[in-house]
């Protein structure tokens, strides 16, 4: 196991603070806190940066202009997007693209990867299945009806479902398997019901209601959902890092500049021992989720499945950020509530990441149910 990064990693990071400098989250209006404030697209001018800088295409082949890299790398370029609190489905549409590079058949990978690449088309995922607490895989049925699928269900929680052309539903066959459905936007019986996060990002209910679709829109290939929920739990992960770091640094400026009795409050043993355990939390974070993604990435065997490891990360992306904003609120005062102050905005976002793709708890339980199944010798 080795966490240094490559060549190739260390530009797609560079690459990326490139694109974000100019992006200035205290210049953007929460939704959530803001009257009558809805986000109802994603950035497509930011969008239009990343394409232009290479940044859609990190994890696909040559062939569909992209760099073939891996999650590692993805997952630097999110922990950059995440400080400056980027509105682009990077996550979903990187993480829905390499999904069917790596399961898709020809005609998928055809139809859809150069131009995700490129950022013409964008993809997301239904990965939060029925109500948000239970497997996302069994909130949707898929039967043959001769050469095509049927698919009935329920997808709660779609990030960007208005604004992707495609959405990557998993799922249910009823004989044990997972499928990983291409539903295209405005398909007929696909209805979109209008929800919001806890960030006043606009997501969307998925109603399948008979969904019809041909063969090559549905992939059907063991272990496609498995790894494709695995990449997209470590990429939470590094956008919870990248948040987390961004306000540890905000709250380390903040303190460094207020004053009480004459001397800066980060003087103060016990604003300095809060600040240090936040440092500890982020350090953790960043272990784990490298850990993660390095599994991921090499296909490495291991005493535990590599869901294992994501679930470890998980844990601590979701305690881990809650603490760190949490802390920031407390340090920054009567700043810390004000709307006209960015660090609402953070912890508003660093909430959502902490209850995407499950809560600590919920990783817990699949922890212990792999332990379970994989006794350590």
């Amino acid at each position: 196991m080795d966490f240094t990064f490559t060549e190739e990693q260390q530009a797609a990071a560079e690459a990326a603070k490139g694109v974000f400098a100019g992006v200035a989250p205290d210049a953007v209006p929460s939704p959530a806190l803001t009257p009558g404030a809805v986000a109802e697209s994603y950035d497509r001018a930011l969008w239009a940066r990343l394409a232009d800088a290479d940044l859609l295409s990190l994890l696909l082949d040559a062939e569909y202009g992209g760099a073939g890299l891996d999650a590692i790398a993805l997952c630097l370029v999110l922990r950059e997007s995440a400080r400056v609190l980027a509105r682009v489905p990077l996550l979903e549409s990187s993480a829905a693209a390499a999904a069917v590079q790596a399961y898709g058949g020809g005609a998928a990978k055809a139809a859809l990867l150069a131009g995700a690449g490129r950022g013409e088309t964008v993809l997301t995922v239904a990965a939060h299945g029925r109500t948000g607490h239970d497997p996302a895989e069994l909130a949707v049925t898929a039967r043959r009806d001769g050469a095509a699928w049927v698919l009935d269900g329920v997808q709660t929680a779609v990030p960007w479902a208005y604004d992707a052309d495609v959405t990557v539903v998993p799922a249910h066959t009823g004989t044990g398997r997972t499928v990983l459905a291409l539903v295209p936007r405005g398909h007929q019986g696909a209805v979109l019901a209008e929800q919001f996060s806890t960030s006043g990002e606009r997501l969307g209910e998925l109603r399948l209601d008979s969904a019809r679709l041909a063969a090559r829109d549905v992939i059907d290939a063991e272990g496609a959902w498995e790894w494709l929920r695995d990449l997209l739990a470590t990429g939470t992960c590094a956008l919870a890092l990248g948040l987390g770091e961004r306000v540890l640094r905000m709250t380390g400026e903040y303190t460094s500049k207020r004053e009480q009795f004459g001397f800066p409050i980060a003087t103060f043993q016990a604003v300095a021992v809060q600040a240090a355990d936040r440092y500890i939390d982020l350090r953790a974070m960043e272990a784990t989720l490298w850990q993660a993604a390095w599994r991921i990435a090499s296909g490495a065997p291991g005493a535990l499945p590599a869901a294992g490891d994501v679930a470890v990360a998980k844990i601590w992306a979701a305690e881990g950020v809650r603490r760190v904003v949490q802390t920031a609120q407390h340090l920054h005062g009567g700043f810390g509530a004000d709307v006209d102050y960015p660090l609402h905005r953070y912890h508003a976002w660093a909430k959502h990441l902490e209850l995407s793709l499950g809560p600590a708890a919920a990783h817990e339980d699949a922890l212990g149910d792999l332990l379970a199944a994989h006794p350590l010798a």
